[in-house]
Protein backbone atom coordinates (compact mmCIF):
# COMPACT_ATOMS: atom_id res chain seq x y z
CA UNK A 1 0.00 0.00 0.00
CA UNK A 2 2.98 2.31 -0.50
CA UNK A 3 2.17 3.14 -4.10
CA UNK A 4 3.69 6.47 -5.19
CA UNK A 5 1.14 9.26 -5.16
CA UNK A 6 -1.49 7.25 -3.28
CA UNK A 7 -3.55 9.63 -1.13
CA UNK A 8 -4.50 8.80 2.46
CA UNK A 9 -7.08 10.88 4.25
CA UNK A 10 -9.92 11.13 6.74
CA UNK A 11 -13.46 12.30 6.08
CA UNK A 12 -16.37 14.15 7.72
CA UNK A 13 -19.52 15.96 6.61
CA UNK A 14 -20.99 19.34 7.49
CA UNK A 15 -24.22 18.47 9.32
CA UNK A 16 -22.53 15.68 11.26
CA UNK A 17 -19.81 17.82 12.85
CA UNK A 18 -20.30 21.55 12.37
CA UNK A 19 -22.95 22.70 14.83
CA UNK A 20 -23.42 26.52 14.76
CA UNK A 21 -26.95 26.00 13.52
CA UNK A 22 -27.91 29.55 14.43
CA UNK A 23 -25.56 30.84 11.73
CA UNK A 24 -27.21 28.97 8.87
CA UNK A 25 -30.63 28.27 7.42
CA UNK A 26 -32.56 25.18 8.53
CA UNK A 27 -31.97 21.98 6.56
CA UNK A 28 -34.14 18.93 6.01
CA UNK A 29 -32.17 17.19 8.74
CA UNK A 30 -33.09 19.86 11.28
CA UNK A 31 -36.74 19.23 10.46
CA UNK A 32 -36.29 15.45 10.54
CA UNK A 33 -34.52 15.60 13.90
CA UNK A 34 -37.37 17.67 15.33
CA UNK A 35 -39.90 15.01 14.28
CA UNK A 36 -40.57 12.62 17.18
CA UNK A 37 -39.37 9.06 16.68
CA UNK A 38 -37.04 9.71 13.75
CA UNK A 39 -33.69 9.81 15.59
CA UNK A 40 -32.74 6.87 17.79
CA UNK A 41 -31.61 8.94 20.77
CA UNK A 42 -33.86 11.95 20.05
CA UNK A 43 -30.78 14.08 19.37
CA UNK A 44 -30.01 16.61 16.64
CA UNK A 45 -27.17 18.35 14.83
CA UNK A 46 -27.53 21.78 16.40
CA UNK A 47 -24.17 21.45 18.18
CA UNK A 48 -22.76 18.11 16.95
CA UNK A 49 -18.95 18.33 17.31
CA UNK A 50 -18.98 22.14 17.50
CA UNK A 51 -16.51 22.15 14.60
CA UNK A 52 -17.34 25.68 13.44
CA UNK A 53 -16.08 26.99 16.77
CA UNK A 54 -13.24 24.46 17.15
CA UNK A 55 -12.00 24.19 13.58
CA UNK A 56 -8.49 25.44 14.29
CA UNK A 57 -7.88 22.73 16.87
CA UNK A 58 -9.46 20.20 14.53
CA UNK A 59 -7.08 21.16 11.72
CA UNK A 60 -4.17 20.71 14.14
CA UNK A 61 -5.59 17.28 14.96
CA UNK A 62 -5.90 16.36 11.28
CA UNK A 63 -2.36 17.52 10.58
CA UNK A 64 -1.01 15.48 13.50
CA UNK A 65 -2.23 12.30 11.80
CA UNK A 66 0.10 12.72 8.84
CA UNK A 67 -2.71 12.46 6.29
CA UNK A 68 -2.33 13.72 2.73
CA UNK A 69 -5.93 14.92 2.43
CA UNK A 70 -9.09 15.83 4.30
CA UNK A 71 -12.52 15.22 2.83
CA UNK A 72 -15.35 17.40 4.13
CA UNK A 73 -18.56 18.92 2.82
CA UNK A 74 -19.95 22.40 2.38
CA UNK A 75 -23.22 23.16 4.15
CA UNK A 76 -25.54 24.50 1.46
CA UNK A 77 -27.75 26.20 4.12
CA UNK A 78 -24.68 27.92 5.57
CA UNK A 79 -23.41 29.52 2.37
CA UNK A 80 -26.54 30.42 0.39
CA UNK A 81 -29.31 32.74 1.59
CA UNK A 82 -32.98 32.06 1.03
CA UNK A 83 -32.96 34.50 -1.93
CA UNK A 84 -30.18 32.50 -3.59
CA UNK A 85 -27.36 34.95 -2.92
CA UNK A 86 -24.08 34.05 -1.28
CA UNK A 87 -23.83 34.28 2.52
CA UNK A 88 -20.40 35.86 2.88
CA UNK A 89 -20.03 34.93 6.56
CA UNK A 90 -20.77 31.29 5.77
CA UNK A 91 -18.38 31.03 2.84
CA UNK A 92 -15.67 32.84 4.81
CA UNK A 93 -15.67 29.98 7.32
CA UNK A 94 -14.75 27.56 4.53
CA UNK A 95 -12.14 29.93 3.12
CA UNK A 96 -10.39 30.02 6.49
CA UNK A 97 -10.60 26.25 6.79
CA UNK A 98 -9.23 25.72 3.28
CA UNK A 99 -6.41 28.20 3.79
CA UNK A 100 -5.38 26.42 6.99
CA UNK A 101 -5.42 23.02 5.28
CA UNK A 102 -3.40 24.28 2.34
CA UNK A 103 -0.88 25.87 4.69
CA UNK A 104 -0.37 22.40 6.17
CA UNK A 105 -0.11 20.83 2.69
CA UNK A 106 -3.28 18.83 3.29
CA UNK A 107 -5.26 18.42 0.07
CA UNK A 108 -8.88 19.59 0.50
CA UNK A 109 -11.43 17.19 -1.02
CA UNK A 110 -14.69 19.16 -0.94
CA UNK A 111 -18.14 17.58 -1.29
CA UNK A 112 -20.82 20.03 -2.38
CA UNK A 113 -23.82 18.01 -1.19
CA UNK A 114 -23.81 15.60 1.74
CA UNK A 115 -27.58 15.39 2.35
CA UNK A 116 -28.33 18.71 4.11
CA UNK A 117 -30.76 20.26 1.63
CA UNK A 118 -32.06 23.69 2.71
CA UNK A 119 -35.54 23.19 4.14
CA UNK A 120 -37.04 26.00 2.07
CA UNK A 121 -36.12 24.05 -1.08
CA UNK A 122 -37.73 20.91 0.36
CA UNK A 123 -40.83 23.01 0.99
CA UNK A 124 -40.91 23.64 -2.78
CA UNK A 125 -40.62 19.96 -3.63
CA UNK A 126 -37.07 19.04 -2.67
CA UNK A 127 -35.51 16.38 -4.86
CA UNK A 128 -38.94 15.51 -6.24
CA UNK A 129 -38.80 18.85 -8.07
CA UNK A 130 -36.65 19.14 -11.17
CA UNK A 131 -36.02 22.76 -10.24
CA UNK A 132 -33.91 21.66 -7.26
CA UNK A 133 -31.28 20.30 -9.64
CA UNK A 134 -30.95 23.76 -11.14
CA UNK A 135 -30.76 25.37 -7.71
CA UNK A 136 -27.88 22.97 -6.99
CA UNK A 137 -26.19 24.18 -10.17
CA UNK A 138 -26.54 27.78 -8.96
CA UNK A 139 -25.19 26.83 -5.54
CA UNK A 140 -22.19 25.07 -7.10
CA UNK A 141 -21.52 28.15 -9.22
CA UNK A 142 -21.54 30.47 -6.20
CA UNK A 143 -19.28 28.23 -4.13
CA UNK A 144 -16.69 27.50 -6.82
CA UNK A 145 -16.40 31.15 -7.78
CA UNK A 146 -15.96 32.14 -4.13
CA UNK A 147 -13.42 29.48 -3.19
CA UNK A 148 -11.22 29.94 -6.25
CA UNK A 149 -8.11 27.78 -6.35
CA UNK A 150 -8.21 26.72 -2.69
CA UNK A 151 -9.79 23.31 -3.45
CA UNK A 152 -7.89 20.24 -4.66
CA UNK A 153 -10.94 18.14 -5.53
CA UNK A 154 -14.70 18.58 -5.75
CA UNK A 155 -17.37 15.93 -5.48
CA UNK A 156 -20.82 17.02 -6.58
CA UNK A 157 -22.80 14.58 -4.43
CA UNK A 158 -22.20 12.08 -1.68
CA UNK A 159 -24.22 8.88 -1.92
CA UNK A 160 -27.29 9.88 -3.94
CA UNK A 161 -28.67 6.42 -3.15
CA UNK A 162 -28.97 7.40 0.52
CA UNK A 163 -30.58 10.74 -0.31
CA UNK A 164 -33.09 9.17 -2.72
CA UNK A 165 -33.80 5.67 -1.42
CA UNK A 166 -33.41 6.21 2.32
CA UNK A 167 -34.91 9.70 2.25
CA UNK A 168 -37.69 9.50 -0.34
CA UNK A 169 -38.51 5.81 -0.78
CA UNK A 170 -38.25 4.08 2.61
CA UNK A 171 -38.28 7.18 4.80
CA UNK A 172 -35.62 6.36 7.38
CA UNK A 173 -33.62 9.46 6.43
CA UNK A 174 -34.72 13.04 5.83
CA UNK A 175 -37.16 14.12 4.55
CA UNK A 176 -38.87 10.83 5.44
CA UNK A 177 -41.06 10.16 2.38
CA UNK A 178 -42.13 6.63 1.48
CA UNK A 179 -42.89 5.64 -2.08
CA UNK A 180 -40.99 4.04 -4.93
CA UNK A 181 -42.21 6.77 -7.25
CA UNK A 182 -40.68 9.40 -4.96
CA UNK A 183 -37.44 7.47 -4.62
CA UNK A 184 -36.96 7.12 -8.37
CA UNK A 185 -37.84 10.77 -9.03
CA UNK A 186 -35.43 11.96 -6.37
CA UNK A 187 -32.66 9.71 -7.69
CA UNK A 188 -33.04 11.07 -11.20
CA UNK A 189 -33.05 14.69 -10.09
CA UNK A 190 -30.00 14.11 -7.91
CA UNK A 191 -28.14 12.61 -10.87
CA UNK A 192 -29.27 15.52 -13.01
CA UNK A 193 -27.95 17.90 -10.34
CA UNK A 194 -24.62 16.09 -10.53
CA UNK A 195 -24.45 16.54 -14.29
CA UNK A 196 -25.38 20.20 -14.11
CA UNK A 197 -22.86 20.67 -11.32
CA UNK A 198 -20.11 18.99 -13.32
CA UNK A 199 -20.66 21.50 -16.12
CA UNK A 200 -20.15 24.31 -13.61
CA UNK A 201 -17.03 22.66 -12.19
CA UNK A 202 -15.48 22.19 -15.63
CA UNK A 203 -16.07 25.88 -16.33
CA UNK A 204 -15.21 27.45 -12.98
CA UNK A 205 -12.64 25.00 -11.61
CA UNK A 206 -11.04 23.12 -14.49
CA UNK A 207 -7.80 22.39 -12.63
CA UNK A 208 -9.43 20.53 -9.75
CA UNK A 209 -10.28 16.83 -9.71
CA UNK A 210 -14.03 16.85 -10.27
CA UNK A 211 -16.19 13.79 -9.67
CA UNK A 212 -18.92 12.19 -7.60
CA UNK A 213 -19.11 9.77 -4.64
CA UNK A 214 -21.37 6.72 -4.69
CA UNK A 215 -21.93 4.08 -2.04
CA UNK A 216 -21.90 0.42 -2.95
CA UNK A 217 -22.92 -2.75 -1.20
CA UNK A 218 -21.88 -5.61 -3.48
CA UNK A 219 -24.70 -8.12 -3.87
CA UNK A 220 -24.02 -11.82 -3.38
CA UNK A 221 -26.39 -14.72 -3.98
CA UNK A 222 -27.35 -16.84 -0.99
CA UNK A 223 -26.69 -20.00 -3.02
CA UNK A 224 -25.54 -21.16 -6.43
CA UNK A 225 -29.06 -21.82 -7.69
CA UNK A 226 -30.28 -19.74 -10.62
CA UNK A 227 -33.13 -18.12 -8.72
CA UNK A 228 -30.86 -16.75 -5.99
CA UNK A 229 -28.31 -15.62 -8.57
CA UNK A 230 -31.02 -13.71 -10.44
CA UNK A 231 -32.25 -12.16 -7.19
CA UNK A 232 -28.75 -10.88 -6.38
CA UNK A 233 -28.35 -9.45 -9.88
CA UNK A 234 -31.66 -7.62 -9.58
CA UNK A 235 -30.67 -6.21 -6.19
CA UNK A 236 -27.37 -5.04 -7.67
CA UNK A 237 -29.20 -3.28 -10.50
CA UNK A 238 -31.56 -1.63 -8.03
CA UNK A 239 -29.10 -0.43 -5.41
CA UNK A 240 -25.75 -0.09 -7.21
CA UNK A 241 -25.93 0.07 -11.00
CA UNK A 242 -28.99 2.35 -10.95
CA UNK A 243 -26.69 5.18 -9.85
CA UNK A 244 -23.48 4.25 -11.66
CA UNK A 245 -24.60 3.21 -15.13
CA UNK A 246 -26.19 6.57 -16.01
CA UNK A 247 -22.94 8.28 -14.97
CA UNK A 248 -20.64 6.07 -17.02
CA UNK A 249 -22.87 4.86 -19.87
CA UNK A 250 -25.68 7.45 -20.09
CA UNK A 251 -28.37 4.82 -19.53
CA UNK A 252 -30.24 3.23 -16.66
CA UNK A 253 -30.12 -0.54 -16.06
CA UNK A 254 -32.66 -2.68 -17.95
CA UNK A 255 -34.69 -2.67 -14.74
CA UNK A 256 -36.07 0.64 -16.00
CA UNK A 257 -38.22 -1.20 -18.53
CA UNK A 258 -39.78 -3.31 -15.78
CA UNK A 259 -41.10 -0.34 -13.81
CA UNK A 260 -44.72 0.66 -14.01
CA UNK A 261 -45.31 4.01 -15.78
CA UNK A 262 -46.10 5.60 -12.44
CA UNK A 263 -42.74 4.53 -10.96
CA UNK A 264 -40.48 5.49 -13.87
CA UNK A 265 -38.13 8.41 -13.24
CA UNK A 266 -39.11 11.69 -14.95
CA UNK A 267 -36.44 11.56 -17.66
CA UNK A 268 -36.47 14.41 -20.17
CA UNK A 269 -34.69 14.63 -23.51
CA UNK A 270 -30.98 15.31 -23.00
CA UNK A 271 -30.94 14.39 -19.31
CA UNK A 272 -28.77 11.31 -19.65
CA UNK A 273 -26.23 13.17 -21.75
CA UNK A 274 -25.98 15.77 -18.97
CA UNK A 275 -25.74 13.08 -16.28
CA UNK A 276 -23.17 11.04 -18.18
CA UNK A 277 -20.63 13.77 -18.94
CA UNK A 278 -17.03 12.71 -18.17
CA UNK A 279 -15.82 12.73 -14.56
CA UNK A 280 -12.22 12.94 -13.38
CA UNK A 281 -12.70 10.31 -10.69
CA UNK A 282 -15.26 8.07 -9.03
CA UNK A 283 -15.54 8.07 -5.25
CA UNK A 284 -16.45 4.64 -3.85
CA UNK A 285 -17.86 4.24 -0.35
CA UNK A 286 -17.79 0.71 1.04
CA UNK A 287 -18.82 -0.61 4.43
CA UNK A 288 -20.27 -4.10 3.92
CA UNK A 289 -21.77 -6.55 1.45
CA UNK A 290 -25.38 -7.78 1.09
CA UNK A 291 -26.59 -11.33 0.47
CA UNK A 292 -29.90 -12.04 -1.31
CA UNK A 293 -32.18 -14.95 -2.01
CA UNK A 294 -35.17 -15.42 -4.27
CA UNK A 295 -38.68 -15.09 -2.88
CA UNK A 296 -42.14 -16.10 -4.03
CA UNK A 297 -43.63 -12.67 -3.27
CA UNK A 298 -40.86 -10.07 -3.42
CA UNK A 299 -38.27 -9.65 -6.22
CA UNK A 300 -35.49 -10.42 -3.72
CA UNK A 301 -35.00 -10.76 0.02
CA UNK A 302 -31.87 -9.84 1.93
CA UNK A 303 -30.43 -12.57 4.12
CA UNK A 304 -29.44 -11.56 7.69
CA UNK A 305 -25.74 -10.69 7.86
CA UNK A 306 -23.22 -13.21 9.15
CA UNK A 307 -20.77 -12.57 11.99
CA UNK A 308 -18.51 -10.80 12.70
CA UNK A 309 -20.68 -7.69 12.85
CA UNK A 310 -19.99 -4.00 13.44
CA UNK A 311 -21.93 -1.99 16.01
CA UNK A 312 -24.26 -1.05 13.13
CA UNK A 313 -25.04 -4.75 12.67
CA UNK A 314 -23.14 -4.88 9.37
CA UNK A 315 -21.02 -7.86 8.38
CA UNK A 316 -17.27 -7.24 8.37
CA UNK A 317 -16.31 -8.52 4.93
CA UNK A 318 -13.11 -6.98 3.50
CA UNK A 319 -13.13 -9.29 0.46
CA UNK A 320 -16.28 -7.48 -0.63
CA UNK A 321 -14.23 -4.36 -1.33
CA UNK A 322 -11.85 -6.28 -3.57
CA UNK A 323 -14.75 -7.99 -5.33
CA UNK A 324 -16.57 -4.68 -5.78
CA UNK A 325 -13.60 -2.87 -7.27
CA UNK A 326 -12.61 -5.68 -9.62
CA UNK A 327 -16.19 -6.23 -10.80
CA UNK A 328 -16.64 -2.54 -11.58
CA UNK A 329 -13.28 -2.59 -13.37
CA UNK A 330 -14.44 -5.49 -15.56
CA UNK A 331 -17.86 -3.97 -16.27
CA UNK A 332 -16.99 -0.35 -16.99
CA UNK A 333 -14.27 1.88 -18.33
CA UNK A 334 -13.57 3.45 -14.95
CA UNK A 335 -11.88 6.74 -14.23
CA UNK A 336 -9.44 6.73 -11.29
CA UNK A 337 -11.14 5.57 -8.09
CA UNK A 338 -10.87 6.96 -4.59
CA UNK A 339 -12.17 5.00 -1.62
CA UNK A 340 -13.97 8.05 -0.27
CA UNK A 341 -15.39 6.33 2.82
CA UNK A 342 -14.62 3.10 4.61
CA UNK A 343 -15.03 2.59 8.32
CA UNK A 344 -16.54 0.73 11.23
CA UNK A 345 -18.82 1.63 14.13
CA UNK A 346 -17.56 0.19 17.40
CA UNK A 347 -19.10 0.42 20.89
CA UNK A 348 -16.08 2.37 22.09
CA UNK A 349 -15.49 3.18 25.72
CA UNK A 350 -12.92 5.64 27.06
CA UNK A 351 -11.14 4.34 30.13
CA UNK A 352 -8.49 6.37 31.94
CA UNK A 353 -8.26 8.61 28.90
CA UNK A 354 -7.66 5.72 26.48
CA UNK A 355 -9.85 4.06 23.85
CA UNK A 356 -8.61 0.60 22.93
CA UNK A 357 -10.36 -0.26 19.67
CA UNK A 358 -8.23 -3.03 18.23
CA UNK A 359 -11.14 -4.22 16.09
CA UNK A 360 -11.08 -0.89 14.22
CA UNK A 361 -7.31 -1.06 13.70
CA UNK A 362 -7.75 -4.55 12.28
CA UNK A 363 -10.66 -3.40 10.11
CA UNK A 364 -8.59 -0.62 8.53
CA UNK A 365 -5.67 -2.96 7.85
CA UNK A 366 -7.93 -5.61 6.33
CA UNK A 367 -9.60 -3.11 4.01
CA UNK A 368 -6.32 -1.52 2.95
CA UNK A 369 -5.17 -5.03 2.07
CA UNK A 370 -8.39 -5.48 0.08
CA UNK A 371 -7.65 -2.30 -1.87
CA UNK A 372 -4.12 -3.51 -2.49
CA UNK A 373 -5.44 -6.78 -3.95
CA UNK A 374 -7.74 -4.87 -6.29
CA UNK A 375 -4.86 -2.68 -7.43
CA UNK A 376 -2.79 -5.78 -8.12
CA UNK A 377 -5.61 -6.85 -10.47
CA UNK A 378 -5.46 -3.62 -12.43
CA UNK A 379 -7.93 -1.32 -10.67
CA UNK A 380 -6.67 2.28 -10.63
CA UNK A 381 -7.27 3.24 -7.00
CA UNK A 382 -5.77 6.64 -6.20
CA UNK A 383 -6.59 7.07 -2.54
CA UNK A 384 -8.29 5.92 0.67
CA UNK A 385 -10.24 8.01 3.20
CA UNK A 386 -11.19 6.59 6.57
CA UNK A 387 -14.70 7.40 7.80
CA UNK A 388 -14.63 9.14 10.07
CA UNK A 389 -12.09 11.52 11.53
CA UNK A 390 -14.12 11.72 14.72
CA UNK A 391 -17.27 10.42 16.34
CA UNK A 392 -20.19 12.54 15.17
CA UNK A 393 -23.93 12.76 14.57
CA UNK A 394 -24.67 9.49 12.79
CA UNK A 395 -27.94 10.49 11.11
CA UNK A 396 -30.93 8.39 12.23
CA UNK A 397 -28.70 6.72 14.85
CA UNK A 398 -27.96 10.06 16.51
CA UNK A 399 -24.87 9.87 18.71
CA UNK A 400 -25.32 6.19 19.53
CA UNK A 401 -22.81 4.91 16.97
CA UNK A 402 -19.13 5.80 16.89
CA UNK A 403 -17.14 5.58 13.63
CA UNK A 404 -14.25 7.91 14.51
CA UNK A 405 -10.58 7.27 15.00
CA UNK A 406 -10.93 10.19 17.41
CA UNK A 407 -13.28 9.85 20.39
CA UNK A 408 -15.55 12.80 21.11
CA UNK A 409 -17.10 13.41 24.51
CA UNK A 410 -20.21 15.22 23.34
CA UNK A 411 -20.80 16.80 26.75
CA UNK A 412 -17.37 18.46 26.91
CA UNK A 413 -16.31 18.28 23.21
CA UNK A 414 -13.02 16.73 24.35
CA UNK A 415 -11.26 14.96 21.47
CA UNK A 416 -9.19 11.86 22.30
CA UNK A 417 -7.18 9.94 19.73
CA UNK A 418 -8.17 6.27 19.84
CA UNK A 419 -5.68 3.41 19.55
CA UNK A 420 -6.79 2.95 15.92
CA UNK A 421 -6.05 6.61 15.24
CA UNK A 422 -2.59 6.25 16.72
CA UNK A 423 -1.96 3.16 14.59
CA UNK A 424 -3.17 4.96 11.44
CA UNK A 425 -1.00 7.97 12.32
CA UNK A 426 2.07 5.85 12.93
CA UNK A 427 1.59 4.05 9.61
CA UNK A 428 1.27 7.33 7.73
CA UNK A 429 4.18 9.04 9.45
CA UNK A 430 6.39 6.03 8.81
CA UNK A 431 5.43 6.22 5.14
CA UNK A 432 6.42 9.89 5.03
CA UNK A 433 9.77 8.97 6.53
CA UNK A 434 10.25 6.47 3.75
CA UNK A 435 10.01 3.46 6.04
Amino acid sequence: MLHPGFVFGVATSSFQIEGAADARLPSIWDTFCATPGKIRDNSNGLVACDHVARWKDDVDLIASLGVDAYRFSISWPRVVRRDGTLNSAGIDFYKRLLDALNARHIKPFVTLYHWDLPQHLEDRGGWLARETAYRFRDYADLVTRALGDRVYSYATLNEPFCSAYLGYEVGIHAPGLTSRKSGNAAAHHLLLAHGLGMDVLRTNSPRTLNGVVLNFSPCYAASANAEDQAAAELADATFNQWYLRPLLEQRYPDLLDQLSPDERPPIQAGDLEIIGAPIDYLGVNYYTRSVYRADAVQPFVQVPPAAPLTDMGWEIYPQGLTDLLTSLHRRYSLPPVYIAENGIAVADAIEAGVVRDDIRTQYIQQHLDAVDRAMDQGVAVAGYFYWSLMDNFEWAEGYAKRFGIVHVDFATQQRTLKASGAAFRDFLLARHRGA
